[in-house]
């Protein structure tokens, strides 16, 4: 299967997430700037954070079609990403406020709610522009993006105190060491650098197709058969 749904975070990061125990979030980062456009794994094999991946069209796993996935954290540990292009009708945000006891009286914001990938889905993750954070439960993922688990990014973006932009997720998408190039080499994945437009877009059905225009790729040039692992 392309991309695996085994724990990942170290140990002392496995109670992250809203809806579990604040903590700080899984792996290091270190993000680094490159020219926008499609990279091969042997230029950026030392460091997805921050890059995009975007399933190729023979993605043979129905959980990563058409995908296009936030790096947040990579390392010789692994990595971990949120999917940004598929939100779930299962679940809006105020209906999560209300399960986790957070007024939603008023006008509070309407956003949807993401599955962020197949690890610890009853956990939410926020991917967001990189005005908000704290020093205690926020991934700097690079300049653009960071990344938040606690219930108190929920509540501030409820009473319009949040970040400028922001996605919520539930789960996320992690691999094991050495997994994600390997899933590359086998052409399950392109590579392109993130973006807020990408990220934060709200024609979510159009991102994959936007994400391969930003690196002038046509879909219909791409073997059928990239993705299988």
């Amino acid at each position: 299967m392309p991309c695996a749904t085994h724990e990942v975070l170290p140990k002392k990061s496995r109670q992250s997430g809203i809806g579990a125990k604040s903590g700080t979030l899984p792996l290091n980062s270190a993000g680094r700037t490159h020219n926008h456009g499609l990279m091969t794994i042997e230029a950026v094999a030392d460091d997805l954070t921050g890059r995009m991946l975007i399933a190729m069209p023979g993605m043979l796993d129905p959980r990563f079609r058409r995908a296009v996935i936030c790096m947040c954290a990579h390392s010789e540990n692994g990595a971990m990403g949120l999917i940004v292009n598929m939100p779930t009708r299962e679940i809006r945000f105020c209906d999560l406020l209300k399960q986790l006891d957070i007024d939603c009286e008023g006008d509070p914001v309407d956003m949807p709610v993401h599955y962020g990938g197949p690890v610890d889905y009853g956990r939410g993750f926020v991917l967001h522009s990189g005005d908000y954070g704290s020093e205690s439960s926020t991934l700097e993922v690079n300049s653009q993006f960071s990344m938040t688990a606690t219930v108190d990014i929920l509540q501030d973006i409820s009473v319009g105190k949040g970040p400028a932009s922001c996605m919520l997720a539930l789960g996320y998408s992690g691999w094991g060491p050495g997994q994600v190039e390997q899933e590359i080499r086998e052409n399950g994945w392109l590579i392109c650098e993130a973006s807020a437009d990408l990220v934060f877009q709200s024609d979510h059905a159009g991102i994959w197709q936007a994400a391969l225009d930003k690196i002038g790729i046509d879909p219909r040039l791409l073997s059928s058969s990239g993705g299988r692992a």
